[in-house]
């Protein structure tokens, strides 16, 4: 069984940049259907699909019956991705990472700026609903900006240019944003940067790599 995680902080701890109205409804009405939509396609599944935790179920989308998998991607993916969004933003955030995960960065970007453009640009240009993505490739051992649609990640195949582990993800679906910043994508994105929580990236960053 799945559950909400409660948010670390208030609902108005990230304003102005994410209002409280927006971080409300965004929580308690959205990914909580998430959760409720992705127990009830388990519990139509059976089978060991069931036990999963939600990252192997994010990874092993193939082993879910055919029935039963389009909702297990779709509330399943919203359930890890906004798990993970609410942990990668915090007050008083913002600013640039440190140490060996910035080092990181230049090294496949060039420079944090370059980083930041990327990574905005996929997040502005996701067309439709979708997220954006830092993500670590196991495989390449390398850090890789991409977005993708809908609730998917770059856990699942075929989701994103190489499959690897989310660092960082931005919601760019319409109710993360709509409140507060109406059709402005580009003006939430920019925003959004003030309050990433860069103490978390780095956590999640060593934990994927064994850093």
């Amino acid at each position: 069984m799945h559950t909400l995680p409660q948010l670390p902080y208030e609902f108005s701890a990230l304003e102005p940049h994410v209002d409280a109205k927006t971080m409300e409804i965004h929580h308690g009405k959205h990914h909580n259907a998430y959760v409720t939509n992705l127990n009830a396609a388990l519990e139509q599944a059976g089978g060991a699909v069931a036990d999963m935790d939600i990252q192997a179920l994010c990874l092993n989308l193939d082993k879910v019956p055919e029935a039963q998998r389009t909702a297990v991607r779709n509330n399943g993916g919203g359930h890890y991705n906004h798990s993970l969004f609410w942990q990668v933003m915090a007050p008083n955030a913002g600013g640039e990472p440190t140490g060996d995960l910035l080092d990181a960065i230049k090294k496949e970007f060039g420079s944090f700026e370059s980083f930041q453009e990327q990574f905005s640009k996929a997040a502005a240009t996701r067309f439709g609903s979708g997220w954006a993505w830092l993500s670590w490739c196991k495989n390449q051992k390398k850090l890789f900006v991409c977005s993708t649609a809908n609730q998917d990640n770059t856990l699942m195949e075929g989701a994103a240019p190489h499959k690897g582990i989310p660092l960082l993800g931005l919601d760019v679906w319409e109710h993360a944003y709509y409140l507060n910043y109406q059709n402005r994508r580009p003006d939430y994105v920019k925003a959004w940067w003030n309050v990433v929580n860069w103490k978390q990236v780095d956590q999640n960053w060593k934990a994927a790599c064994g850093c």
